[in-house]
């Protein structure tokens, strides 16, 4: 039994439902060492259920636990400070998305991964998931053929799929603490996009960006370099309801092909849907992904093709596999094993990159607009 020692910094929503559950699920490969949270009341959430030690202070927690990997599950605007901090204490590192708001910082996390020669894994679960991975397969070979990407997703947020699981909602969390984060923020994506950015701009860059779509787009150039489509352009970006919802148009191959992206926050309707659409000359495929907080739950992969007037449409579902579980195990073998990671710093570079780019598309459109 080759277990990796890890530690968890951050036990908020995303910690309860998936990442603590699914790590304390495969014992033959993890054992949790110490959570860390600034909440008391999280912290004695976590060590009542689960009997992990909990921690107000993360190097306090580092120095004590012995751990050899350490979980990002904390804020997006830590995420790269504690990165830094495990990285130089010779820890492997799985951060969640997004790795850092700024291409700069991320630059920074690379040369230090591999100068302390550490795995660095950003946490895109969808990645991981079997059904796209078998999408990948279906399209081997196609990529001339492309002609058209469409992603839409309507999203009421975590609520209606994780009241069944136990969760706890910290409320301890010092007003100064709070506001000191949101500034935190602030000058992170000011330093990321050279001008400071407020109201929905913020709130888009921020939340409907780098928070939700990031992980439509990330799929997006999955796919195109499986498809060996290097050349993708920013063309057009927006928000929209107050930054909460945000649309995505990329050129692909120059003329070749387009991607359009967008991300709906639907806050009083218990539904998720996600459709990823590929459109090529002689056929089309659909990925419709479940609720990322609904586990176990399959992913359609539609395919249609048609010889003249015969259309064909094939369903696939490819196995019961959980991409959040599945994307730890793919941290274990490349920390145990030397497997390639598949999430790499540089994959969230490029997103990150693109971010920025649609965000200064979006600038200037309210500015057109306005």
């Amino acid at each position: 039994m080759d277990r990796l020692k890890i530690a968890v910094a951050g036990a908020g929503l995303i910690a309860q439902v998936e990442h603590i559950p699914n790590l304390l699920a495969a014992p033959d490969r993890f054992a949790v060492v110490g959570v860390y949270d600034p909440s008391a009341a999280t912290r004695r959430f976590i060590t009542d259920r689960y009997g992990i030690a909990g921690f107000d202070n993360l190097d306090r927690m580092l120095s004590s636990v012995q751990a050899e990997a350490l979980l990002i599950a904390s804020p997006d605007f830590h995420h790269g400070q504690i990165a830094a901090k495990a990285l130089d204490a010779g820890l492997h590192v799985f951060c969640e998305k997004p790795l850092c708001y700024g291409v700069g910082e991320i630059d920074d996390l690379i040369a230090k991964r591999d100068a302390a020669k550490k795995v660095l894994q950003i946490g895109y679960m969808k990645r991981f998931d079997p059904s796209y991975e078998l999408l990948l397969q279906e399209i081997d070979g196609l990529g001339g053929k492309l002609r058209f990407i469409g992603v839409e997703v309507n999203d009421p947020d975590a609520w209606p799929f994780v009241a069944h699981h136990a969760t706890f909602k910290a409320e301890d969390v010092p007003a100064l603490m709070i506001a000191e984060g949101r500034a935190l923020q602030a000058s992170q994506v000011e330093k990321a996009m050279g001008r400071a950015l407020g109201g929905s701009l913020l709130q888009g860059f921020t939340g409907a960006y780098s928070s939700s779509l990031i992980h439509d787009l990330n799929l997006v150039n999955g796919i195109l370099d499986h498809l060996g489509l290097a050349s993708r352009q920013a063309l057009s970006g927006s928000f929209f309801s107050e930054g909460r919802g945000g649309s995505a148009v990329l050129a692909v191959n120059g003329g070749q092909a387009r991607c359009h992206l967008a991300h709906v926050a639907v806050p009083h309707l218990a539904e998720y849907t996600e459709r990823v659409s590929l459109f090529f000359d002689d056929r089309r495929f659909e990925l419709l992904f479940p609720s990322p907080y609904l586990n176990h739950q399959q992913t359609r992969l539609l395919s249609y093709r048609s010889a003249d007037h015969h259309l064909q449409v094939t369903e696939h579902r490819n196995g019961f596999g959980e991409a959040f579980r599945r994307e730890l195990d793919g941290f274990w073998s490349a920390v145990r094993q030397g497997a390639p990671v598949r999430n790499t710093a540089e994959a969230a570079r490029g997103d990150m990159q693109m971010v920025a780019d649609l965000t200064r598309l979006a600038i200037a459109a309210e500015g057109n607009v306005s």
